[in-house]
């Protein structure tokens, strides 16, 4: 079994290879005491020099989270670019990023990240200047330049990004007011939750066998076992230590959980620590709130397990889950079936008595609710029907004792 170390380690790899990097060498430096001034020791500082030196590297990489200081006395010392982790996912994000949403979005967490060091030697701004002649006021040094036209960017992405999300709450409320439920999928970033959404819904979202290869959520319509249809949202992948940037930038991409009626938690098999990827996410989830939505454990690549012992003992800890193979189409008829009972065990019994002129309304029950008895009166259709949570505003005013 993998130690939480080399886990880390091969995160970390594949995250700079995501980022485009070649990986020279992997140290594994041991920290007591955090040093205000460079994170490692003195000591350690003067290894890595040698190190770089040595191996003639451009970049070093830290996978933990440095303060700007930190980096600046570094990238000193080091005489090359040090970034640490929550640089390599921003960046990543930066060149995953295809929407406009997601493009403002990233470009926002970068902002915000950059803006407390502007005073690295190796810095991602200059492509991000800008201004005219003469915007450089009298008596300001280059830094201080420097942080106004960065929160001027800041300030106009955000105001841009306001226009995109009152579009996006548009677009949720159509797919509301369509009156079926929505289900969102999340989970550990390469997990498998595009191809699975691909797979379900015969649909070609983007996939890549890399980290954070979707950034904003697609919705598909699925049609369930009894022939009704719901809607599913893939989203964005959660990793450990999310940056905080991302975290808030994201929120209104992250929305797309928090209206789901139901969430399908996709779990990685063949991952070394399946369980720390479920927690992660969860922890993530509890950071935006989500704690009482019906989730269904899903474990994909079932067919890619190398770990038995931390198969089972994952299968234990959960429990109820429903295995899957995406890449061998495992599991489907399993999984559909436990979406729809989650989606219609919030189902509410009701006794209805619509108008004959509510065809519209009566058509959607059809497809959305489950009918338990029908009888045709002379002043309308009396129906007992245990309606989804998504059509209950609609028929309340229709209710009878």
């Amino acid at each position: 079994m993998e130690s939480v170390i080399e886990i880390r380690m091969g995160e970390i790899t594949a995250l700079t290879d995501t980022m485009g990097l070649e990986c020279l060498s992997v140290e594994i430096y041991p920290v007591r005491d955090i040093s205000p001034a460079t994170y490692i020791t003195q000591g350690k500082t003067e290894q890595l020099r040698e190190l770089v030196e040595d191996s003639e590297a451009e970049i070093v990489v830290f996978d933990t989270f440095l303060s700007p200081r930190q980096q600046r006395n570094l990238e000193q010392i080091l005489s090359c670019a040090v970034i640490d982790r929550e640089e390599v996912i921003l960046q990543i994000f930066s060149d995953h990023a295809r929407t406009r949403e997601a493009r403002l979005q990233t470009d926002l967490a970068y902002a915000l990240y950059s803006l407390p060091r502007l005073t690295r030697a190796w810095t991602h701004l200059s492509r991000q200047r800008g201004g005219a002649k003469g915007t450089r006021g009298e008596g300001e040094k280059q830094l201080e330049v420097d942080r106004r036209l960065v929160r001027d960017r800041i300030n106009r992405i955000e105001k841009e990004l306001a226009v995109v999300r009152r579009q996006r709450s548009v677009q949720r409320k159509n797919r509301l007011d369509s009156s079926k439920s929505l289900v969102a999928v999340v989970g550990y970033t390469n997990a498998g939750k595009s191809s699975l959404l691909n797979s379900l819904c015969d649909s070609d979202i983007h996939v890549e066998d890399k980290l954070f290869a979707t950034l904003e959520p697609v919705t598909r319509n699925i049609v369930l076992p009894s022939g009704r249809s719901v809607l599913v949202s893939d989203t964005v992948g959660f990793v450990q230590n999310l940056p905080h940037h991302l975290v808030e930038s994201f929120k209104s991409t992250l929305e797309e959980v928090t209206f789901a009626d139901v969430l399908i938690h996709v779990i990685d098999a063949s991952h070394p620590d399946p369980l720390a990827c479920y927690e992660t996410t969860r922890q993530v989830l509890h950071d935006l709130e989500i704690t009482d939505t019906p989730t269904i454990n899903v474990i994909n690549k079932i067919d890619a397990i190398e770990n038995q012992f931390v198969y089972q003992r994952m299968k234990h800890e959960l429990a109820d889950v429903v295995e899957i193979s995406v890449k061998e189409h495992l599991g489907y008829e399993t999984l559909l079936s436990r979406i729809e009972e989650a989606v219609f065990a919030r189902s509410l019994e009701m006794n209805l008595l619509l108008p004959y002129g509510e065809g519209r309304l009566l058509s959607l029950l059809h497809e959305q609710a489950e009918i338990l008895s029908t009888e045709y009166k002379e002043n309308g259709v009396a129906l007992h029907v245990a309606v989804p949570r998504s059509l209950v505003d609609s028929c309340i005013s229709y209710a009878q004792a």
